[in-house]
């Protein structure tokens, strides 16, 4: 009798460690933060180039993800060299549309809008540009559009 006694003893106690033990292992994981932390402010576009000059009615030829934090990435073809331009542009973006210096096209109209859509640096963007055609937006300065 003394023996199953000792015996139910020895496993109640170890039971009981067992779920101290688990619960104390619980409350560690259940201190972390549930939401994510980033020590970057968000930084992702949707890039469009939409034939005609209202790019809310016209019709959408090409569309690109570029996510700028924490690296450069999407679907951009250049993301790297867009979000370099980003940083140095983003408070007018209308530079990158001005053409090279060393191009050239008619000036037929068959205009074509580009728009930057998204969060820049943690600020909502909306930007847009209408292009009189196709050569114009090939000839711009920036990378952005070169999609």
């Amino acid at each position: 009798m003394r023996s199953i006694t000792r015996c139910l003893g020895l496993a109640s106690g170890a039971m009981a460690l067992t779920a101290l033990t688990a619960l104390a292992g619980t409350g560690a994981a259940d201190a972390a933060p549930t939401g994510t932390q980033t020590l970057y402010a968000p930084s992702a576009l949707v890039v469009s180039v939409t034939a005609g000059q209202d790019a809310a009615a016209g019709t959408v030829l090409r569309a690109v993800t570029l996510v700028c934090a924490p690296r450069p990435g999407g679907t951009h073809p250049s993301p790297a060299a867009a979000c370099a331009e980003l940083k140095a542009n983003a408070a007018s973006l209308d530079a990158l549309a001005a053409p090279r210096p060393d191009s050239a096209c008619t000036r037929e109209w068959n205009p074509v809008t580009v728009t930057a859509d998204g969060v820049w640096q943690g600020r909502r963007m909306s930007w847009t540009y209408t292009f009189g055609n196709p050569c114009g937006l090939r000839s711009s300065s920036g990378v952005l559009f070169g999609i």
